[in-house]
């Protein structure tokens, strides 16, 4: 083994160990954290949901605005992320230092623009995401937190990524992680005990989301096998910039076309009351805690990807996408029975008084969304290796034309899932 693979030995096991142990070793510390980002958000939406309807809608309402911010994050994240990775395959270390810096620095302005701006225009975006005016003010005090934590959340996102990429997503767990379990603790704090009601919940949020910012910085620049972050790097360049949004299009257009579809979502659900937002939000999580498990063992897929890529080794791409594609379809299809047979136990857990008065919505749509759990390990595993390869124009047309399909709601068959109003009491 060269000097160059002895120092950074995560990028050899990339290129040399078997395909069933690299990936499901890189997958697992990004599992880990995506889990428990899903279960914090998931705790948001139990803790707010015990302050009533209208509160439990308000957190579906701007998790709309936080997917938002989470598109705009990864855009930058897996673009540079990407791109560093390969020209480290290509013996580009220098070029991969730069790109990190610019990456990071463009976060932090990114993050600082949205703050501002929401901010001060808080009850017009809050309408603009769907919410009634029931539901408004609960919204406006869960968003204004959220929006101040932007530059730390978009960051956050952007160094879980870089880490990960360098084949260090044990470090990236590490911030990811001990936020999440943060937020969870400082929840029934601050909603209940302070009294703070949703404001709390986003202020819970927030400082985790700050408490992460600060774990995966450090990470970053104090362990020797990582790239480091640093001002004097931050030399930004048409080029760089044009490669990094080239590289991460394709997931601010997947990602931001759901945020779409679930803004679209709650304007539909409007005349049929605060009960019917509360009812998809609650859906929307639980959708998301399955998808996160499958998109952390996808992360695990990606670095190998890049780096093999990068460095010729075009057969070793193939066999690991077609392990990513056979383990996550069967892990999909167990996802799927759980979801058509105990879609109701499910739901009951968050909002069971809505679900005695108003049977129909988040059952009906769990079940329903639960049928195509088994195809999306294929779809997810295709697009990834697509994207990570460098054709991210293909993988945009590919993302945006298939999210749709499945994330918009279906005008036609909407009271199938939403009861006539008049039948409730």
């Amino acid at each position: 083994m060269s000097h160059t693979e002895k120092k950074h030995d995560q990028y050899y096991e990339m290129a040399n160990a078997p395909i069933s142990h690299i990936i499901p070793k890189l997958a697992a510390p990004t599992i880990v954290s995506m889990l428990i980002s899903s279960i914090y958000n998931m705790a948001d939406t139990f803790f707010v949901s015990q302050l009533g309807t209208s509160a439990s809608g308000a957190v579906g309402v701007i998790f709309s605005a936080m997917s938002i911010i989470q598109a705009l994050a990864f855009m930058i994240g897996m673009g540079s992320g990407n791109y560093m990775t390969r020209s480290l395959g290509a013996g580009k270390r220098e070029l991969a230092e730069q790109i990190v810096s610019i990456a990071f620095f463009t976060g932090i302005i990114m993050g600082l623009v949205i703050t501002v701006s929401a901010t001060f225009n808080i009850h017009r975006v809050v309408l603009l995401l769907g919410a009634t005016e029931t539901i408004a003010p609960y919204a406006e005090a869960y968003a204004h937190y959220i929006f101040i934590a932007a530059p730390f959340m978009i960051c956050s996102f952007i160094m879980n990524n870089l880490l990960r990429f360098q084949g260090k997503a044990s470090f990236a767990m590490v911030g990811i992680t001990v936020g999440g379990l943060l937020n969870i603790a400082l929840d029934p704090l601050f909603i209940f005990t302070l009294d703070m009601g949703t404001a709390g919940a986003a202020l819970a949020t927030g400082l985790s989301q700050f408490i992460s910012f600060c774990i995966l910085l450090w990470m970053c620049n104090h362990q020797d096998s990582c790239i480091s972050i640093s001002i004097r790097k931050f030399r930004p360049k048409l080029a760089i910039y044009r490669e990094i949004i080239y590289g991460g299009i394709p997931s601010l257009g997947r990602q931001g076309i759901a945020s779409v579809a679930t803004i679209l979502l709650n304007f539909m659900c409007q005349p049929y009351g605060d009960a019917a937002i509360a009812a998809m939000s609650i859906v929307n999580r639980f959708m998301m805690f399955v998808g996160s498990a499958m998109i952390g063992f996808g992360q695990g897929f990606q670095p190998v990807c890049s780096y093999c890529f990068g460095a010729g080794m075009y057969r070793r791409v193939k066999e690991a996408c077609v392990f990513c594609i056979k383990v996550s379809t069967a892990v999909l299809f167990v996802f799927a029975v759980i979801g058509l047979i105990f879609s109701g136990n499910i739901v009951a857990v968050f909002r069971k008084d809505d679900m005695d008065g108003y049977p129909g919505p988040s059952p009906a749509a769990l079940h329903a969304a639960a049928h195509g759990y088994h195809r999306y390990g294929q779809y997810d595993t295709a697009v990834h290796g697509i994207w990570h390869l460098g054709y991210s124009g293909l993988n945009l047309k590919t993302g945006v034309v298939s999210d749709p399909t499945a994330s918009i709601p279906d005008t036609g068959h909407r009271h199938s899932w939403y009861p006539d109003r008049t039948a409730v009491s």
